[in-house]
């Protein structure tokens, strides 16, 4: 498991302070870009070298408790099922022992035109 720190600024809450709901994908977004990077994958050689790219291709989100401004938040990235086409992966925004925002998130690989693509046998043999 993957655990990635943040904490809560002004620009990321509504006038009530809380976390606008959108910002929660962004959160999970940092998280994932850190996974990947923990895993040993550069995206920008992938890019360059092998013409793919990641790609979200499902987003499933439960919002359970609202986080608020200033607080130090960690989003923690699982594997939950791995195909020769997608990456499943189990995401969740805590504040201490309290889950805030739980997502399951579907990666594809694509082509730089856009095409689906499998992913490449390095890759699956890396990512847990």
């Amino acid at each position: 498991m993957h655990e990635f720190s943040l904490r809560v600024y002004y620009e990321d809450t509504d006038l009530a302070g809380i976390v606008y709901y959108a910002n929660y994908l962004r959160f999970i977004e940092r998280g994932r870009t850190e996974w990947v990077r923990e895993q040993g994958i550069d995206q920008v050689r992938l890019k360059e070298d092998d013409g793919l790219v990641f790609a979200v291709r499902r987003v499933e989100a439960d919002y359970l408790v609202p986080a608020r401004f200033d607080d130090e938040l960690i989003v923690r990235t699982s594997v939950e099922q791995m195909t020769g086409a997608r990456i499943v992966l189990k995401q969740d925004v805590t504040r201490g022992t309290d889950v805030l925002f739980s997502a399951q998130v579907t990666l594809v690989a694509l082509t730089l035109e856009g095409q689906l693509t499998r992913l490449p046998a390095n890759i699956r043999r890396i990512v847990h």
